[in-house]
């Protein structure tokens, strides 16, 4: 039996792909904690018995709704990423200690488990739940990639080991990446040490209720979303998808996930339903497309059930993704801050009708099933479990 910390911060998208390898691993008989600021998101989406080790942490900074670019890559790091690491990295350090695992999974924005466990001479492996900076995504721009490195170098000196020198991004031991080549592209990192596992699809916590009589069986389904960190800057977008599908209310029905409450109660009727939050992983297996803003969970679950999708990136990672999305012909990109109703029902129609995005999909589905997901992850992180103890141990 082995003990595995999984470090993650108080983001539900960097939490759920690691929710069914953990549960991989306590099911294999090995022991499993979390260290994480909101141990309450943690046991809603892991489950109320989740071992949640005390961490401090930090709510992220309201951002400028229109930064875009590296201006906004800049504001992510210094607003939040790296003041979450130095907030964490003491509650991880004493996490570590008490719990004592043989192997710690850092998420990939989780510096402080890097660099904790790199201090502590423990073994560690990255969740990788965007596959993003493993493309190359900053490739065309070296100031940016230099400037990283500048602001992860001083992090290490103040909550690392000074004499290491592993990027905290990428684990030298292994990289778990939730995806696949065949969509990550073929300028995605490669090496003995990166594993493209593919998505980690666990079932998850569902509020009762969803009206699933409401669904219509003679048209299709599109569902809206936006993810859960953009309700400030969705209420334009929502609206505009809203009215592109009631254009087409006598072949499509929509259910619109819509967090903030920018909808007007009248959206919601036999054509449109909308909901603060809706079960998502029950209904893409109904649905027969989604727009969202290419967040990369929400797209590797549509296409784990071989749904094509319109992507509409808004900041982040999310412009290589929907990139990927694109150049894989599962889907169609179009730019978030200028969609009219004009411009993305012609998006909707080729999704729902042209039959080389299903087709796409479908086999980003395959290469999905086939890499393994949670199982194959828990596997790898077992192996280096095994490889780290004393050889008179194994």
């Amino acid at each position: 039996m082995s003990a595995f910390l999984f470090v993650v911060p108080p983001l539900v998208g960097h939490i759920n792909p690691t929710v069914g390898v953990a549960a991989q691993l306590a099911g294999r008989g090995h022991r499993v904690a979390w260290a994480c600021p909101d141990p309450g998101l943690v046991r809603r989406l892991a489950g109320p018995d989740a071992v949640v080790l005390a961490c401090a942490g930090l709510a992220p900074a309201t951002r400028p709704p229109r930064l875009r670019g590296p201006e906004a890559l800049k504001f992510l790091w210094e607003g939040y990423l790296l003041p979450l690491a130095d907030a964490m990295a003491p509650g991880v350090r004493t996490a570590a200690e008490e719990f004592r695992p043989d192997v710690v999974v850092a998420d990939q924005q989780a510096f402080a488990g890097a660099l904790v466990a790199e201090r502590l001479g423990l073994p560690w492996a990255t969740s990788a739940t965007t596959s993003a900076e493993l493309t190359g995504a900053y490739d065309g721009i070296p100031k940016v990639a230099d400037w990283l490195r500048a602001r992860l170098a001083e992090l290490r000196a103040r909550v690392g080991d000074p004499a290491g020198d592993a990027d905290p991004r990428f684990s030298p031991h292994l990289v778990l990446a939730f995806s696949t080549p065949e969509l990550a592209g073929p300028s995605a990192a490669r090496g003995g040490h990166i594993h493209y596992v593919g998505p980690s699809i666990a079932g998850r916590p569902a509020a009762p209720g969803f009206p699933w009589e409401w669904l219509d069986p003679g048209r299709a389904k599109v569902l809206v979303t936006l993810g859960t960190a953009n309700a400030d800057v969705g209420g334009r977008f929502l609206a505009a998808c809203v009215s592109a599908l009631r254009e087409r209310a006598d072949r499509v029905q929509a259910v619109v996930a819509d967090p903030g409450g920018t909808l007007a109660a009248t959206d919601h009727d036999k054509d449109v339903l909308v909901l603060p939050a809706v079960p998502q992983l029950p209904l893409l297996e109904r649905v027969d497309a989604v727009v969202c803003h290419a967040g990369h969970n929400t797209v590797c679950e549509a296409l784990w059930h071989g749904v094509p999708l319109v992507v509409a990136p808004i900041r982040d990672d999310q412009p290589v993704v929907a990139a990927q999305v694109a150049d894989a012909g599962a889907g169609v990109r179009v730019r978030f801050g200028r969609v009219t109703a004009a411009r993305l029902g012609p998006a909707l129609d080729a999704v729902l009708h042209e039959p080389a995005h299903r087709a796409a999909a479908g086999r980003l589905r395959a290469a999905f099933r086939a890499a393994g997901g949670a199982p194959a992850a828990a596997t790898r992180l077992e192996r280096l479990a095994a490889d780290a103890r004393p050889e008179e141990t194994r």
